[in-house]
């Protein structure tokens, strides 16, 4: 690359960045604060109730470890840093959500392993003292012990060392679901134990949180992120607090319980509008199946802490106005539609370039897919991932929608310039909408797209200067090629492409529901020959 078109991609990334982020990032690399080896303070008893939480799937196999749909062995101490494993992996490694699975029958197998990670990642160095992974392992230390596990005297101290340093390493930088993750540390760390020390963690984090919550969850109930994936794992974050402040019940602000059990029921709403007939949700920006609980294991949790309410049946139309999606449902059909922003400007390291895509469902078989999520490793892997190419919608020539690089990174952004959505009488949905993200190659280019679902069909029609444009329909991999654009499902539904105003082809392509996963599968592709073009699926 050049040096203009690199100060360029630099300049359109870091523009939208806050002022204390930029100080942040400064600071968080320059200063490197010290180890405090003190004795840990005494434990805090809990005087109220902690329910079950949700229950993660076994990842610690003996001598093995499965994260990703990859299993290694971790005999080896280097293994928490090794450097020819992915990082998220390790991550994952030093997570311990192990912990929450099947604890009861493992448990001094769990001890062994915590005992084991003290001994092999000293104060302040690897991967596993990075703040994330800290945040997520000192809440699983406390929930674990909360669930009938015995957190003896080396851990608790080491939980101390662990909580100190990381109240000293708060991810301004990151914002977003790192610094929620952070807040929840403290807030838990704060709860369990007692004494100034802990006071004091439960007051930073309870301010985080505060602040957190407003800026983070939208008047609609989604996660300003836009993935669902993270919009179920921060909804189970929150669940956790509560949880908690339940727990002990003499130490928790009666306000705080209140803004919690507020969010909760329009969070599930949100995610009830984007989640499948098959229960997972859909794959809009970073998202994979697997990593967070699905909507079954999320209105479980809620109702076991008295919170949200199940909804017998699905509206035959929502407006997430506040996120941007759209959802509607017609007899057997489930649509979703992409019209959000990419994600918030100070953090859209979980975006891709999406806009204008959408996912559709007849039955509980999944039809028209977006790529989903494989890898975080910085590579061509991830930038075809987030590209404009991987998901069901239009693409102008070889540019993306949104200017997406490296791993987590966003320059210049596809605006939505106009969205609408409107249920008629006799049931037709029409959600309609458009986005100037192509203008930076082509002055007058806006996509403007319209979705018609009405019953045993959906109509797409795009309008777009049609020089080099095509619109892709990424099927399922379930699907079986009949013959040129027909298809069948797996439970003998026929589906049908046909288009008017173009011209139409199948093309290999792929498939990534969860991390680590590449499935084979095909692809629908419209190229318009008209200035409007109409891609029509029947299904019969």
């Amino acid at each position: 690359m050049s040096p203009t078109p690199s100060i360029l991609l630099y300049w359109n990334t870091v523009r939208y960045l806050r002022l204390r982020q930029i100080v942040a990032r400064a600071t968080f690399k320059l200063r490197r604060p010290r180890v405090d080896r003190a004795k840990a303070g005494p434990r805090s008893v809990p005087t109220g109730v902690w329910v079950p939480s949700i229950p993660r799937p076994q990842t610690i196999f003996g001598s093995e470890a499965e994260f990703l749909s990859e299993r290694r062995s971790i005999r080896q101490g280097h293994i928490w840093n090794d450097p020819s494993i992915g990082k998220l992996w390790l991550y994952n490694l030093h997570y311990f959500d192990d912990l929450l699975a099947s604890s009861a029958l493992r448990r001094d197998e769990h001890r062994a392993f915590m005992d084991r990670w003290i001994s092999e990642n000293p104060p302040a160095n690897g991967n596993g003292w990075e703040p994330y992974p800290t945040s997520l392992r000192i809440v699983n230390w406390i929930k674990w012990s909360l669930e009938g596990g015995d957190i003896h005297n080396a851990a608790w101290q080491s939980l101390a060392v662990q909580t100190r340093w990381l109240a000293q390493r708060i991810e301004h930088h990151l914002q977003a679901n790192h610094l929620f993750v952070n807040a929840k540390a403290l807030v838990f760390a704060g709860l369990a134990a007692s004494g100034g020390e802990a006071r004091a963690w439960l007051e930073q984090g309870c301010r985080l949180l505060r602040k957190q919550m407003s800026e983070q969850i939208l008047t609609d109930g989604g996660h300003f992120e836009r993935s669902p994936m993270y919009h179920a794992l921060i909804l189970e974050d929150i669940l956790d607090l509560l949880n908690a402040f339940n727990a002990w019940s003499d130490r928790a602000s009666q306000s705080d319980v209140i803004r919690l059990r507020q969010v909760i029921p329009p969070m599930l709403d949100w995610l009830r509008a984007m989640s499948h007939p098959d229960g997972h949700p859909s794959l809009f920006n970073d998202c994979a199946f697997g990593i967070a609980p699905t909507l079954r294991d999320l209105l479980d949790y809620a109702g076991r802490l008295g919170v949200g309410q199940r909804c017998a049946s699905r509206p035959a139309l929502v407006d997430l106005a506040d996120s941007g999606y759209f959802s509607a449902a017609l007899e057997k059909a489930f649509l979703v539609v992409d019209a959000a922003p990419i994600g918030p400007d100070i953090q859209p390291g979980h975006a891709h370039a999406d806009t204008l895509s959408f996912e559709l469902s007849v039955g509980e078989e999944r039809i028209v897919v977006n790529g989903g999520t494989s890898t975080y490793t910085v590579g061509q892997q991830r930038i075809l991932e987030r590209s404009t190419r991987s998901h069901s919608t239009l693409q102008l020539g070889e540019v993306d929608s949104s200017e997406v690089w490296g791993g987590f990174r966003v320059a210049r952004r596809a605006r939505i310039t106009s969205r609408s959505s409107e249920c008629r009488p006799d049931g037709m949905v029409v959600i309609s909408a458009s986005h100037d993200g192509y203008r930076r190659v082509q002055r007058s280019a806006v996509h403007a797209r319209s979705w018609i679902l009405s019953r045993g069909v959906l109509s797409v029609r795009d309008t777009m200067p049609q020089k080099g444009a095509v619109s892709r329909f990424l099927l399922h991999p379930a699907l079986v090629q009949f013959h040129g654009t027909s298809f069948r499902t797996t439970s003998g539904v026929g589906i049908e492409f046909e288009v008017c105003g173009g011209t139409m082809c199948v093309v290999p392509s792929e498939y990534r529901p969860r991390f680590g996963q590449r499935i084979g599968t095909l692809c629908v592709e419209a190229r318009p020959t008209e200035s409007v073009m109409t891609v029509m699926i029947r299904w019969h």
